[in-house]
């Protein structure tokens, strides 16, 4: 199958701010974060994060930056610079990277990568090279522990790609359209990043546009499904359902006409037709709480739109989290709460009201008063249980031990401020 060709904007993480290029000095964005917002929001397929600080201690804190960047950005986030052992690469990907990238300059970078790829998946693992002679030279390993090659020399193209047994990511410097066009033509040419693509994040759906005229498959938002093949009702638009993405709670219901609809396709933030105002409407232009999407979905006879979410801050304009919550049946044996991640979010969010309001008498109160050792003790302790109960050919007592070991767990998340989001997003990344 065919891979799509993916621009690839890049980072380069200095002393907690994005600089120009490597050894300078050059001021880009203060805030790495926003600005892979900024990349996202703008058609980017992809984000490479070069961390260019010098030591231990500076690399640990460029380790923290490069996670909030991954929190950040709504696309994946490939991890490169100062690696020096397998513990850089576990650090990169642990904090949300989908791939980590080798520099084939250094030769312990090269003995590295057979270890890394066999720990975490070939396709988590790219290779950095300055010229074709370190892709000839190290083919075999390439082919069999790695995924991708980024081609950070520019002017070697054409060798790498007679001598490349995988797909190259080209770094440019700022050039014509005709010769991005161009280059993606190559099949073995499967992205392009560096100052091309930096420069020009405001015009990468512009480009995309182009590339598909030209027969270059590129990933784009416009046009997925023309609006005119959805079926509009009698005010010429669309309902939509929308809904956030990680928990499937509703949020609301609105409607798009054709400018509404291209508009969220261009910007990746969701714009409605406000039927009261009678105009365009970008949800969270005036409060800031936007939202960001993450899939749209018609439903089968193409009427209705199930807009999929990262909602910041809250859907109602009543200040509540969703604009669902005026109860009008609710079954007497209806407990709520069967959704595994509401039941963990309600228990959570009781321990947290008792740190935050302690009551007389309460358990969790006594363990957040004793302090981290007697909840570590108690957690311990519950863990061995299971492992008893686990010997028990009464399956229930396992369920038992597993409950309270699953509440310590959640006193300790709120005794060290983690919460159930970061637990799940971190599996989510496995």
């Amino acid at each position: 199958m065919e891979r799509t060709k993916r621009f690839i904007p890049c980072i380069f993480l200095k002393d907690g701010r994005a600089v120009s290029d490597y050894g300078s000095d050059t001021l880009v964005s203060a805030d790495p974060a926003k600005l892979a917002r900024t990349y996202s929001e703008n058609g980017a397929d992809e984000i490479i994060v070069y961390d260019l600080s010098n030591d231990d201690e500076a690399h640990d804190i460029a380790i923290d930056e490069i996670r909030t960047i991954c929190e950040s950005a709504q696309i994946p986030v490939i991890g490169a610079g100062n690696i020096r052992r397998f513990e850089d690469v576990k650090k990169l990907l642990y904090a949300g990277c989908k791939k980590a990238c080798l520099n084939y300059s250094k030769s312990t970078n090269v003995e590295l990568t057979k270890e890394v790829s066999q720990r975490f998946g070939k396709d988590k693992i790219l290779a950095c090279v300055k010229d074709a002679s370190e892709i000839s030279e190290n083919e075999e390993q390439l082919r069999d522990y790695v995924d991708e090659i980024v081609l950070i020399n520019e002017h070697t193209i054409r060798q790498a790609m007679e001598v490349s047994v995988l797909p190259v990511i080209v770094t440019l410097p700022d050039v014509s359209l005709d010769k991005i066009i161009e280059i993606l033509k190559a099949d073995k040419i499967s992205g392009l990043t560096g100052k091309a693509i930096n420069e020009n994040v405001n015009e990468i759906e512009n480009i995309k546009a182009l590339c598909l005229e030209n027969g270059v498959n590129v990933l784009s938002l416009r046009n997925v499904l023309p609006f005119s093949e959805l079926k509009k009702n009698s005010d010429g638009m669309v309902p939509v359902i929308v809904q956030d993405h990680k928990t499937g709670e509703v949020l609301m219901l609105a409607y798009m006409n054709e400018e509404a609809y291209d508009m969220t396709l261009r910007s990746g933030r969701m714009t409605y037709f406000s039927r009261s105002r009678n105009e365009l409407w970008i949800k969270g232009e005036t409060s800031g709480h936007y939202q960001y999407v993450r899939s749209l979905t018609a439903d089968c006879d193409k009427d209705t739109i199930l807009a999929k979410v990262e909602q910041i801050g809250v859907a109602c304009h009543t200040g509540a989290y969703s604009c669902f919550f005026n109860e009008i049946l609710k079954k007497a044996d209806d407990e709520g709460g069967k959704n595994p991640h509401e039941v963990f979010e309600q228990v959570f969010s009781v321990i947290m009201d008792r740190k935050e309001h302690p009551k007389e008498g309460s358990y969790t109160n006594y363990l957040f008063d004793k302090g981290i050792d007697k909840i570590l003790k108690k957690l311990g302790e519950e863990a061995t249980e299971i492992v008893i109960a686990a010997k028990n050919p009464n399956g229930n007592e396992c369920i038992y031990e597993m409950a309270d070991f699953l509440y310590h767990m959640m006193v300790l998340m709120a005794e060290k401020g983690i919460s159930w989001e970061d637990v799940t997003e971190e599996l989510s990344r496995r």
